[in-house]
């Protein structure tokens, strides 16, 4: 099968990207979609399965806990009950502590904006380490789950491909084995 057929026949078995079958609306770059993305990709961070992720995305979702703000006033003891009813119990202590780290940094830095750090950044790299500083746990995994739903949306999201994309893309023939650059391989699977 060549190239373009195999993305096709890709495209129409896994459809969607993850952030819109969440019922999350990246496309309009809103702060508040974007944000609702940032959280879900936190807790997609983390060793867990893709189950507990969602149903613990869609208890904050039910409990209207979709703000930096909202976050923060449910307070630790209110997000570990949040977190725990979603099934994430195996890290519901450290969860809390970060997530009310992170929307501290967000409220005090950027006004509770992921656009305004998407704005302030220089570039895609300067980005990432803005992100990333927002607290503990913010790491390389949570990083590229929310950067790589943004790109098209956010000029400066340009993720470079995890590892795991690198083998799939690798094994199914779309790119070739000799590309060891991160740098090259995204140009390679962008011009795809």
């Amino acid at each position: 099968m060549n190239k373009g057929k195999l993305i096709q026949a890709l495209i129409r078995k896994l459809g969607v990207e993850f952030s819109t079958s969440l019922g999350i609306d990246l496309k309009s770059s809103d702060s508040k979609e974007v944000f609702k993305w940032f959280l879900a990709s936190i807790l997609f961070g983390a060793r867990i399965s893709e189950i507990i992720g969602v149903k613990t995305y869609k208890e904050f979702e039910r409990r209207k806990v979709l703000s930096p703000d909202s976050v923060l006033q449910t307070g630790w003891d209110g997000l570990v009950e949040v977190l725990d009813e979603g099934g994430y119990v195996r890290y519901d202590f450290k969860t809390a502590t970060k997530l009310l780290e992170i929307m501290k940094d967000l409220k005090d830095r950027y006004n509770e904006d992921l656009n305004l750090l998407h704005k302030e950044s220089k570039d895609s790299r300067d980005l990432e380490m803005n992100l990333r500083s927002l607290g503990k746990g913010i790491g390389e995994v949570t990083t590229n789950i929310f950067f790589r739903e943004l790109r098209g949306v956010w000029e400066k999201a340009e993720p470079y491909p995890s590892d795991l994309v690198i083998l799939a893309a690798r094994r199914s023939g779309l790119i070739s084995g000799n590309v060891r650059s991160k740098k090259k391989i995204l140009k390679e699977l962008k011009s795809l």
